[in-house]
């Protein structure tokens, strides 16, 4: 079964709770539209059920965080975020202006929202995202498992629901070295350099990597041994192994939302390909 789930197989649905994911079979349905509601939640909100719930512990530059509810209980958070660097949205949309684009950061569903919820969400997602004036979306998949001592941390993504939702295929992300944790999670380079200048956000990256068993930098100041934050983390990162892997880029998707003709008409700055159909080779860590 480790194998036929590490494919992200499209006769099932991943969900979340606490850090690990779970499947549910597509064919066992179950979800009732009627009983659920997307709408936009404050982003403190989004931010602490992200950051319970989603593998990577952490949360994205947002822009607009939406929840799923059932009744008032929060049972799923998809998050329209602001990507590193602005080639992410003008390399599919080239003809959008600034704040016309989004990235589909974060997409996290419960282990008891019923399977085929996704397709819904991300409808009803496009509507609200049209709008607030967005004509664009992109979304990505990472196709590399993770797995710790024989059990699976994260499975490799390939996009089947994006597919499902007619999300155009671009190819891969800029290929790159990245570093993974113990925990399965990425190190960006955004947040190293976040520890590296002491900008807003490092605290948390340094209690991040204290959490999975690094030295704190405070305990070599009291041991009379002087380090730059840099220094630090890459004392850090090799105290809890963390490893630098080859990564052959993430999955991309892309969306234009808003009215029948603009989605037909808009301008598609990349060549259309092939949906993937599996993942890459696994990483054990």
């Amino acid at each position: 079964m480790l194998e036929q789930l590490s494919l992200f197989d499209p006769a099932f649905c991943q969900r979340w709770r606490g850090w690990n994911h779970t499947w549910r079979p597509v064919r066992e349905g179950g979800f009732d539209q009627r009983r659920y509601r997307l709408e936009p939640v404050p982003e403190a909100a989004a931010r602490r059920f992200v950051a319970e719930h989603h593998y990577s512990k952490s949360f994205p530059a947002a822009r607009m965080s939406f929840g799923l509810l059932e009744g008032d209980h929060l049972v799923g958070a998809v998050v329209l975020g602001v990507p590193m660097h602005p080639a992410v949205l003008t390399k599919p949309f080239p003809t959008l202006g600034p704040g016309r684009a989004a990235e589909i950061s974060r997409l996290v569903l419960l282990d008891e929202v019923p399977s085929n919820a996704e397709s819904w969400l991300l409808g009803r997602l496009f509507r609200l995202a049209a709008d607030q004036g967005i004509r664009g979306l992109v979304a990505f998949s990472d196709p590399m498992p993770r797995i710790l001592a024989g059990e699976l941390l994260m499975p490799g993504h390939v996009g089947h629901v994006y597919r499902v939702t007619r999300g155009r295929y671009l190819g891969r992300g800029t290929a790159r070295t990245i570093t993974i944790l113990p925990d399965g999670t990425v190190l960006t380079d955004r947040a190293a350099q976040k520890v590296r200048a002491g900008e807003r956000g490092a605290a948390g990256v340094r209690a991040r990597l204290v959490a999975l068993r690094a030295r704190p930098l405070p305990e070599y100041a009291r041991a009379g041994i002087d380090l730059t934050p840099g220094e630090w983390l890459e004392l850090a990162l090799a105290q809890i192994g963390a490893r630098r892997v080859r990564h052959r880029g993430c999955h991309r998707f892309a969306w234009p939302v808003g009215d029948r003709g603009w989605r037909r008409r808009c301008p598609i700055g990349l060549v259309e390909l092939p949906y993937p159909l599996a993942t890459d080779p696994a990483v054990t860590l």
